[in-house]
């Protein structure tokens, strides 16, 4: 039995829009550190670009404001907009293959919609005042 889990706290663990971020952090790290030493840094920027993504939606997640939670989701999609241009760039600079670029592309594609149609839900839900912010159940 997973007991780490079931921390209430952890829920962002089950979004998908997590998972793929997730997913595509994996990747960039699997293509981009393999870049030669004169391009690490680029590299290890947009490794780091991908990883904001997911980290960004945990954080959001457990600070429970609704406010907030958008805040850092609104950090996630900037940090989307970011790793695009780096791969976008990489792709047009000849240093990622084509199949590589289309790799990325796919899961980035369902990570910059992912987050924003969970954005688009929060403000639904902020607009209709159905979002909690303790922990307490009524």
């Amino acid at each position: 039995m997973d007991v780490i889990g079931k921390n209430i706290n952890r829920g962002f663990k089950k979004l998908r829009v997590w998972n793929d971020a997730i997913s595509l952090y994996a990747l960039a790290y699997k293509i981009f550190s393999n870049f030669p030493y004169e391009l690490k840094k680029v590299a290890a920027n947009s490794i780091d670009a991908a990883h904001s993504i997911s980290r960004n939606i945990a954080e959001g997640y457990c600070r429970r404001s609704l406010k907030e939670y958008l805040n850092y989701l609104n950090f996630a999609l900037g940090s989307c907009g970011e790793f695009h241009s780096c791969s976008e760039s990489f792709w047009k600079a000849n240093q990622i293959t084509e199949e590589e670029y289309h790799r990325i592309e796919e899961i980035h594609y369902k990570v910059e919609n992912g987050l924003l149609r969970l954005i688009k839900s929060l403000q639904k839900k902020q607009m209709n005042g159905e979002w909690k912010d303790s922990f307490q159940s009524e």
